[in-house]
């Protein structure tokens, strides 16, 4: 009933906007530019939906064709936009013989920008009801998760809605992390010690409602890469929102550039000393101790 209920809306929100953007009538594949330049969008026939997915590919290749393909075989009823930003230059994705079955939009990046900075470009007068943000080295394991993953971000209360995350062989991945502090930074990386809290989770996969995306302004630009994620989740907490938990998995592979490239590790040290002298930090320091029976959770279903 609830998919029902989303697709009824949908419908009557996004129809008429996409078919005056293939110009009204038949719904003819065509390719056009738009301002400002460096954008190229391409239509396609497609359903009516009401997610936007923001992908940034910092050289992925062959990573970003293959889920741009999958995305498109998912044939889904609820993407109806994809927005690949290419953050370093590289061939543009190859489409299928079909087309692709959404619009599908291509950023090049005259210089490189942070995974925020992308993101929030990308997402910029977004109109669909729901956003995602996803990461070009995701590998979708089940038939279309973008349905529970958008029910899941319109019940209410919630901030975003979120996969489960395994790796390659099927074990769970860490993606559900405590407020990262320096003791449980300590707990987790020096004893090994799994975190049974979840504050905050990461950014491979998220589904927000667009009002709420809108309100927070996207992820905060000052933070380069690293604990952006952290500090969207806790402008959620702090506005009273969940994290919520679907009932979805998919594959991410994680680089964790961090644990390999001094540059990366450097840039990782940063944020954390940025994030934990923010304001946002802080007052997620005392609302979390004052709901530490809450705070344990976050995110389940």
């Amino acid at each position: 009933m609830a998919y029902s209920w989303l697709m009824a809306r949908f419908a009557k929100r996004k129809g008429p906007a996409i078919k005056d953007q293939v110009g009204g009538g038949e719904w003819e594949p065509m390719k056009f530019s738009l301002s400002p330049p460096g954008i190229t969008t391409v239509v396609h026939p497609c359903r009516p939906g009401g997610l936007v997915i923001s992908i940034v590919s910092h050289g992925h290749g062959v990573s970003v064709q293959e889920l741009i393909w999958t995305l498109a075989r998912l044939r889904s009823g609820v993407i109806s936009r994809v927005v690949l930003t290419l953050n370093l230059p590289e061939t543009d994705p190859v489409p299928p013989a079909d087309g692709w079955p959404f619009v599908f939009q291509i950023i090049h990046n005259a210089r490189p920008a942070g995974f925020g900075a992308n993101h929030n470009r990308a997402l910029a007068g977004a109109m669909e009801p729901f956003v995602c943000v996803l990461n070009p080295d995701v590998k979708l394991t089940e038939y279309d998760p973008f349905v529970d993953l958008v029910c899941s971000a319109a019940m209410p209360g919630t901030g975003c809605a979120y996969p489960l995350q395994i790796d390659a062989q099927g074990r769970l991945q860490d993606s559900e992390r405590a407020l990262p502090t320096p003791w449980a930074l300590w707990r987790r990386r020096i004893l090994g010690l799994r975190e049974t809290k979840v504050d905050w989770v990461n950014a491979a996969c998220l589904v927000l409602p667009r009002p709420v995306w809108q309100k927070l302004g996207g992820f905060d630009e000052t933070y380069f890469m690293y604990c952006e994620d952290v500090d969207l989740c806790l402008r959620l907490r702090l506005a009273g929102l969940a994290l919520k938990r679907s009932p979805v998995q998919l594959v991410h592979t994680g680089q964790r550039a961090s644990h390999r490239r001094w540059a990366h590790f450097r840039w990782h040290v940063r944020s954390l000393l940025h994030l934990w002298s923010s304001p946002v930090y802080r007052r997620a320091c005392q609302l979390l101790r004052a709901q530490d029976d809450v705070a344990g959770t976050i995110g389940r279903s």
